[in-house]
């Protein structure tokens, strides 16, 4: 009995352990059997409590009379699978006739008090089918990416999400993207892991960073071209332009448009075309973009016309041409100028980081997604590197991107600057960089996202 006693207090000593320390290895050693029981043993009450329940049909009803039987119990949503997952549990509920998937997502809150989850989140699969993910501890508090993500062509996982699951930037899907944050917020690691995630890839990197360069220029052998200050900026825009200008007149040429072509062969943009012919796709990031739309005096005033003309060109007609812009600030709003709101209008992607004000959270989701407001200017900022990142279907979620220090993404742009392709129309603004230095090893990540 002694010796049962000890190795008792042994493992409860561990599972504490392990839950301060380690939550991810508790969640897997003790903490998911124990929310799966919880989740089978409590579920029917549960659902009652939070009336997500429908009454008996007629029949059964007509049936317990006639035999003289006790009246059927309403019924919950019916589980057609429970799962675990890394960081929490999944469910997939059948729903009930007059049931809706917004029943159970106005009720994710009780259901997190009632089965003692972290948090609980829904999507609908299909039609009838609602799929509720759980997690059992933050996984927000210490971003740990999973070791195998998704591969996709234009598609790089840059953050993690509050259910767990790994959020992906998708160019394909989402084109031009807007991230906003304070000083301080994290939006600069936000943006390391977009470099990171792209440099592996068959892709140009265009930088466009009017802090001198103090931010992009670091990794300048990963970038097919560079700008550091307005001017400069202005001229890149413009030839990325005529670039753009050149790759539609290509796919108008490979349009192939006869009787015998099936429709699925005709080009429309440069993915529809064949591997041999298919233009290197673009990626424009701006580091601030209220540096460009700034002017103090008339000759500012024109070039900065011209920059948002050009951005404005690029937002509406870059997707088919393979040009994709990633947009950075810590201010957005409509006293930027003529042409800022219609530049919001193009940028389908939505990222916040925490901000200063309820104007720059209404131009990043107020015509989008109106309750992800609150969320955005509700971010304490001690939680740096936590943001809101929605699109245009009216969804959001909570995100953090691991901590990637400086280092680290100049490591990963050196290792990679053999990817590095050479756009005759962006050579004039190639950067100038050395010989390729020794790869310096990298500081121990902080578990906390700065």
């Amino acid at each position: 009995m002694t010796a049962f006693t000890v190795a008792l207090v042994l493992v409860v000593a561990a599972a504490g352990l392990l839950r301060w320390r380690r939550p991810a290895w508790y969640w897997l050693a003790f903490g998911v059997t124990l929310a799966a029981l919880r989740v089978l043993v409590r579920y029917r009450s549960v659902m009652d409590a939070c009336g997500l329940t429908v009454p008996p049909a007629r029949w059964r009803l007509a049936l317990a009379r006639a035999t003289n039987r006790p009246i059927p119990e309403p019924r919950p949503p019916r589980i057609r699978r429970l799962w675990p997952t890394r960081t929490g549990l999944a469910l997939r509920l059948k729903l009930r006739p007059g049931q809706d998937v917004f029943d159970i997502a106005a009720a994710s809150d009780r259901l997190r008090h009632s089965f003692s989850m972290f948090g609980v989140t829904s999507r609908e699969v299909r039609s009838g089918v609602v799929e509720v993910r759980m997690t059992g501890y933050d996984v927000l508090k210490r971003v740990q990416m999973p070791a195998e993500t998704e591969t996709r062509v234009m598609r790089v996982p840059v953050a993690l999400r509050e259910d767990g699951s790994v959020h992906y930037r998708d160019y394909r899907a989402i084109p031009h993207a807007l991230t906003l944050g304070a000083t301080e917020s994290g939006k600069s690691v936000y943006q390391r892991n977009l470099v990171a995630g792209l440099a592996p890839l068959d892709v140009a990197l265009v930088g466009i960073d009017c802090k001198q360069g103090v931010e992009l220029f670091p990794l300048a052998r990963r970038f097919s071209a560079l700008a550091d200050s307005p001017d400069t900026a202005a001229e890149l825009l413009d030839a990325l332009v005529g670039r753009m200008a050149d790759v539609y007149r290509l796919i108008r040429t490979q349009q192939r448009i006869t009787v015998d072509v099936p429709d699925a062969e005709i080009a429309a943009d440069i993915w529809d075309l064949p591997d041999e012919l298919r233009p290197t796709p673009v990626v424009v990031l701006v580091d601030e973009v209220a540096e460009l739309a700034l002017y103090a005096a008339k000759e500012e005033e024109k070039r900065r016309d011209r920059i948002i003309t050009a951005l404005v060109r690029l937002a509406q007609l870059g997707r088919a041409a393979g040009i994709y812009l990633e947009i950075c600030g810590q201010r957005f709003g409509s006293e930027l100028g003529k042409g800022i709101t219609m530049l919001r209008a193009q940028l389908t992607g939505r990222t916040a980081h925490r901000l200063n004000d309820e104007t720059s959270a209404n131009m990043a989701f107020g015509d989008i997604a109106p309750d992800a407001v609150l969320a955005a200017i509700q971010i304490p900022a001690e939680l740096r590197g936590l943001a809101i990142a929605g699109d245009a279907s009216g969804g959001w979620h909570r995100i953090r991107a691991p901590h990637t220090s400086l280092r680290q993404a100049v490591n990963l742009c050196n290792r990679y600057a053999d990817r590095t392709p050479d756009l005759p129309e962006l050579a004039p603004f190639r950067p100038t960089t050395g010989t390729a230095t020794e790869l310096v090893p990298s500081a121990k990540a902080s578990p906390a996202t700065a």
